[in-house]
């Protein structure tokens, strides 16, 4: 396996291209659709729940969905839209005979999964502060974190699209994985609430790292276990992003 090198920025820089072109069809998932969410749980939902640790139920859940949409974009970006790409649209062959390789080609999906997790978070962040949500200056760190998060996910998204035999197949990766973790990673309610073994299992979940994350950030609550959150995320990054550059080779080449 060779090294990602420059070229992986092209590959970014078309898909960029693409958004740019079709960027008035994107603001309903990149702003619209995690305001509302936001404002539901917050104003409405959290009317009804008691305050957690201190913050309304709308400064908690905050975070959450910050995270939780940078995953959603930087996944759904690197499931469905990837596949298109590679066997409906065979981008990918096109791409793969020039010089990029395919180390380039995986890296710059990814890295513009990021970029779109990015995209999302920053408009989410800007936000919660209109609406009072999060006032901390550390949560401008957000940003760059979201980043990272999406890189992670991104990585995530890459390995299973490299290894489904069909389209409809990704719906069994949001259905079995995403969806319960988004439900079970700290978003919603606190992970002290859940029974100990459950609690325990939902750090194994890449989603609960970035929330915690993210959260101490917003709250300007700063501690040993955000490091740890960071490093955990790093560690799932590594992992997912070595494998995802493995499993991507074996998928392209024939």
């Amino acid at each position: 396996m060779t090294l990602p090198t420059y070229r992986s920025a092209k590959v970014w820089q078309r898909n960029r291209d693409v958004f740019l072109r079709l960027w008035k069809t994107e603001l309903g998932g990149i702003i619209a659709e995690p305001v509302v969410i936001l404002a539901a749980l917050g104003f409405g939902l959290g009317f009804y729940v008691d305050d957690i640790n201190g913050k309304t139920y709308g400064e908690f859940v905050a975070p959450g969905i910050m995270a939780s949409y940078a995953m959603f974009h930087a996944v759904f970006e690197c499931t469905f839209s990837t596949y298109l790409r590679m066997e409906t649209h065979r981008i990918f062959d096109g791409i793969i005979v020039t010089p990029v390789s395919i180390e380039d080609l995986v890296m710059g999906e990814i890295g513009w999964g990021a970029t779109r997790s990015t995209l999302t978070t920053t408009a989410i962040l800007a936000s919660t502060y209109v609406l009072g949500m999060v006032s901390s200056p550390w949560a401008l760190l957000i940003i760059p974190v979201s980043f990272i998060i999406g890189l992670m996910f991104a990585s995530i998204a890459i390995t299973v699209t490299a290894l489904v035999p069909y389209l409809n197949s990704l719906n069994n990766f949001f259905t079995l994985f995403v969806t319960p973790m988004w439900f079970f990673s700290g978003v919603f309610f606190p992970l002290n609430e859940l029974p100990t073994p459950i609690s325990t299992f939902a750090w194994f979940l890449p989603l609960t790292p970035a929330a915690h994350l993210v959260r101490g950030l917003a709250f300007g609550e700063l501690d040993w276990t955000l490091l740890a959150s960071f490093l955990l995320m790093m560690g799932f990054l590594a992992f997912f992003l070595f494998l995802a550059l493995r499993v991507m080779k074996t998928r392209l080449i024939k």
